[in-house]
């Protein structure tokens, strides 16, 4: 017999005759439907529990004032040896620049690297796996500095989660965010969930994170740009690209690598960024890939600054200082368009 069913029979026979034994199933019931001032879809938070596990408790708290909320949610099952039970999922979201800032700070970390949300939703998936969203605020109006505010809401669904269940994870981190909007007083257009995608448990795993492509599969990509980029041939039987893109999300990314053919003992590759808004002057630029050669850019979006970088590794034949020059400004350039965005810089 499925867990709902169990759960809800047991449920009744709870509040119908007050069976002290089946309390935690009477709970587990309760809080699938009442966890986080009920933000999240019933049936979507039971796909999300595993199997022969039970919702234990939650914890929220929120703070207009200081333009913040938490809400986070346990389980207990076999698996769990913590007394206080494992992570379900929790969300955090922060209207406050400050606390924007060191979230996306931590989000990034050393490591640029991301991957996209589901197409319409405002973000991107960190090396976490949290889904990271950035909504504007029309009802707070502007910072100090006549920036409109924003929210900033990462959701994190726990590694041991059913979250390959189709759209299950995005449908959660969507009803959580736009809950958070109403009790923060943002008045964020509401987010409509895609019905489809799963969230990768690790988004950087050759076989759980997005895939490279061939780079005539580029077209009609926000790295379609690469397909013209004059990348030599003889570097390999061919290039690929993975494109990690959202216009929604205030960051995009191509990756380019090649290896095999003639020099099948080689790997090398570049890997091209761009993050939208002032938040990103705080990166460092560094360390993504490992790579030690590195070429910036910057522009302005929408009143804020956009950072660009080439981070490359390896030594691909025929593809020097020039060369990563060059591609950088296709990219910056098809991204600035894309974007409508002014006064692309260079810092090379």
């Amino acid at each position: 017999m499925r867990r709902w069913v169990k759960v809800s029979v047991t449920a009744a026979v709870v509040l119908g005759l007050g069976g002290y034994f089946a309390e935690p199933y009477a709970q587990h019931w309760m809080l699938a439907g009442s966890a986080c001032d009920g933000a999240m879809p019933r049936d979507a938070v039971e796909r999300l529990v595993p199997e022969d596990a039970l919702l234990m408790g939650e914890e929220s708290r929120e703070n207009r004032i200081l333009g913040s909320y938490y809400c986070g949610v346990t389980y207990k099952g076999e698996e769990t040896k913590r007394e206080d039970g494992s992570d379900l999922v929790a969300v955090a979201a922060y209207t406050r620049r400050d606390d924007q800032d060191r979230e996306f700070t931590r989000a990034f970390d050393d490591e640029h690297r991301f991957v996209p949300v589901a197409d319409g939703l405002p973000g991107f998936i960190d090396r976490s796996g949290s889904i990271t969203l950035l909504l504007p605020c029309p009802d707070l109006g502007k910072d100090d500095e006549g920036r409109p505010r924003k929210m900033l809401v990462r959701t994190w669904i726990g590694h041991n989660t059913n979250r390959k269940a189709p759209g299950v994870a995005y449908r959660v981190a969507v009803g959580l965010t736009n809950s958070a909007s109403k009790k923060l007083g943002c008045g964020a257009e509401p987010l409509k969930a895609p019905t489809s995608g799963a969230v990768p448990v690790d988004p950087f795993d050759d076989d759980d994170g997005p895939k490279a492509v061939p780079l005539s599969r580029a077209k009609g990509t926000a790295c379609a740009w690469v397909a013209d980029a004059g990348l030599p041939q003889e570097a390999s039987d061919g290039w690929q690209v993975l494109v990690a893109s959202n216009k929604e999300a205030p960051t995009e990314r191509c990756d380019l690598s090649a290896q095999g053919g003639k020099y099948a003992q080689r790997e090398w590759g570049m890997s091209f960024t761009a993050w939208y808004g002032d938040w990103s002057n705080g990166l460092t630029f560094e360390g993504d890939l490992g790579g030690p050669r590195r070429e910036t850019a910057t522009a302005r979006c929408d009143g804020e600054a956009a950072n660009f970088a080439l981070n490359a590794y390896g030594d691909a034949p025929g593809v020097d200082e020039a060369a990563r020059q060059r591609m950088l400004k296709r990219f910056a350039e098809d991204q600035v368009r894309r974007h409508g965005c002014s006064g692309l810089r260079f810092t090379f």
